[in-house]
């Protein structure tokens, strides 16, 4: 079987649900992402938008936190 994805191999084929079970999908901005949640914050994991533009938008950079959603 052939998997054709952006998405780490890790995540798919993950060893722990935990692991798997840290990120979760949000609409941010308009811009779907992937956050991880740290405390009462969260942080921005990966864009997952298909909008070339958004990339480019400083307040979407992997990295960033969002305080709330």
């Amino acid at each position: 079987m052939i998997l054709y994805t952006t998405v780490p191999q890790e995540m798919i084929f993950a060893e722990e649900d935990e692991q798997f079970l840290k990120y979760k999908s949000i609409i941010y901005k308009g811009v779907p992402v992937q956050v991880e949640q740290i405390e009462s914050y969260y942080r921005i994991i990966r864009v997952l938008s298909s909008n070339p533009y958004d990339f480019m938008d400083s307040d979407l950079t992997p990295g960033q936190t969002i305080s709330s959603i």
